[in-house]
């Protein structure tokens, strides 16, 4: 796929049958927010992507989720190939900085315009690097790999949550009731021993 020359998709082929896609960008960034909200369960995060890509259902739901991150990733299949890299940003905490952004880099109000989820990635990923944004990812990576000043570190310690991207939960439901239940009884051993 080209985006200088080809026209940018609205479906996808399962099992030799066409199904139309929601393409907006808006639709796409509603599923990632889903991905990256920590109270989902991945069946969750997988029934809401169906949900808000494919407008009718669809019978092969394993080969519906990989045409859904594949289209999600730009049309490139996804390998696991940078996924132990730290996470830099995020479109749930750092929303109004991207959207900032943007307007700052491409006088785009995102408020206002229809855009395919392809072109609006392609643009993301140049956004300027004068803007907050691209300030603040920079300085996330420079904290994460040690290459930060002191200063930086002190900044970033100072803007706390807003700073700290947490990595991806992928614990089931049941693995989290299991830590969460263990947690408890720490707290209460923690409890009673300090004589509460």
């Amino acid at each position: 796929m080209n985006l200088l020359i080809d026209t940018l998709p609205t479906a996808v082929e399962i099992d030799g049958k066409e199904y139309e896609i929601n393409s907006s960008f808006r639709d796409c960034l509603r599923i990632i927010l889903a991905w990256e909200d920590p109270e989902l369960t991945s069946y969750e995060k997988q029934m809401i992507m169906l949900q808000l890509l494919y407008p009718q259902p669809i019978e092969n739901t394993k080969t519906a989720i990989d045409r859904a991150i594949q289209f999600l990733n730009g049309g490139k299949i996804y390998d696991g190939e940078g996924s132990d890299s730290p996470r830099l940003y995020s479109f749930a905490k750092d929303a109004n900085l991207i959207f900032a952004a943007f307007r700052q880099t491409h006088g785009i109000d995102l408020e206002t315009t229809e855009m395919h989820w392809w072109k609006f990635l392609a643009l993301f990923m140049d956004l300027g690097a004068d803007t907050a944004y691209c300030n603040l990812v920079n300085m996330r990576k420079r904290v994460k790999d040690g290459t930060a000043t002191k200063e930086e570190n002190k900044a970033a310690r100072d803007m706390g949550d807003a700073f700290d991207i947490p990595e991806s939960d992928t614990r089931s439901l049941e693995e989290r009731a299991q830590d969460d239940e263990f947690f408890k009884l720490v707290a209460a051993a923690q409890q009673k021993r300090d004589g509460g």
